[in-house]
């Protein structure tokens, strides 16, 4: 019987619009690769854009409706709704980066990526149960498709995607996770605060696989490293870089300051 090929299986992952079903796809599909049960094939493209529930509602960024602050319960409700989208994307986003870019590459990339896949659909479950302690779910309030705009502008570059969706969006998360796990913290929500604590770890090792391939992918085609990726957010992603930064987190993950220093703007925050 003919095997499945690991992109048949990423697009069928892809496809699958349900959170519940494409989590548990997601798991198979990251122990099937790691038991050896996929060829290592790329023999069906990738979709444009991965299917969707039909809720949440996808609003442009400008149209989103005002976060209330993180100490009132409706605040947390809203906090940990955006956070679980972020991570419900994450899935796709790291999936479509194996299958889209993978053909060209050693079999660890998509090691790494079904890896983060993976990683992503567990911290959306942990979101997804915290959300119903607080009697609401995935879907309950809208959110924004920012982060696969990012990824259809970059589908035709590996290392634009490399350096906008791991270490930029990505990266931004490791800015901003410490203040957030304070604030629920000094709200007294320590069930909270650890879920995204458990997040923030593990995506400095996720920012760590993007900064990898980005810096084998430069070396091997005898690009400067920095001077690339600065080239590359400046042409394919649309915000600014902006501090303040989580220099220690960014190190960890082998995101020097050089990268990103020479084109950050300061934030008010930050003054």
């Amino acid at each position: 019987m003919e095997r499945l090929t690991v992109a048949a299986a990423i697009r069928a992952v892809l496809e699958t619009a349900d959170p519940a079903s494409k989590v548990m796809a997601t798991r198979k599909l990251a122990r099937s690769w790691r038991a050896g049960a996929l060829e290592h094939e790329f023999d069906v493209l990738m979709p444009d854009r991965p299917s969707r529930p039909d809720h949440p509602s996808l609003l442009p960024v400008n149209q989103m409706p005002k976060r209330r602050k993180g100490g009132s319960i409706a605040g947390r409700i809203a906090m940990l709704h955006a956070f679980a989208h972020i991570e419900f994307v994450a899935i796709d986003l790291a999936l479509d980066m194996a299958g889209r870019f993978g053909l060209a590459l050693p079999r660890e990339f998509m090691t790494d990526w079904l890896s983060v896949a993976a990683d992503e659909a567990m911290h959306f479950c942990l979101l997804q149960r915290r959300l119903r302690d607080y009697a609401s779910h995935y879907g309950a309030l809208p959110a924004h498709d920012g982060l696969w705009e990012s990824a259809y502008a970059t589908r035709g570059d590996l290392l634009a995607r490399l350096a906008v969706v791991p270490l930029v969006l990505e990266a931004r998360g490791l800015d901003v996770s410490e203040t957030t796990i304070a604030r629920l913290k000094s709200a007294g929500d320590a069930r909270s605060a650890a879920i995204l604590y458990r997040i923030y770890i593990d995506e400095i090792r996720h920012v760590g696989v993007g900064s990898r391939w980005f810096a084998k992918v430069c070396d091997s085609n005898g690009k400067p490293r920095a001077k690339t990726w600065q080239a590359l957010v400046k042409s394919y992603f649309k915000g600014a870089v902006k501090a303040p930064f989580n220099d220690s987190a960014r190190e960890s993950a082998g995101l020097p300051r050089e990268y990103y220093q020479p084109i950050a703007l300061t934030s008010l925050s930050a003054q």
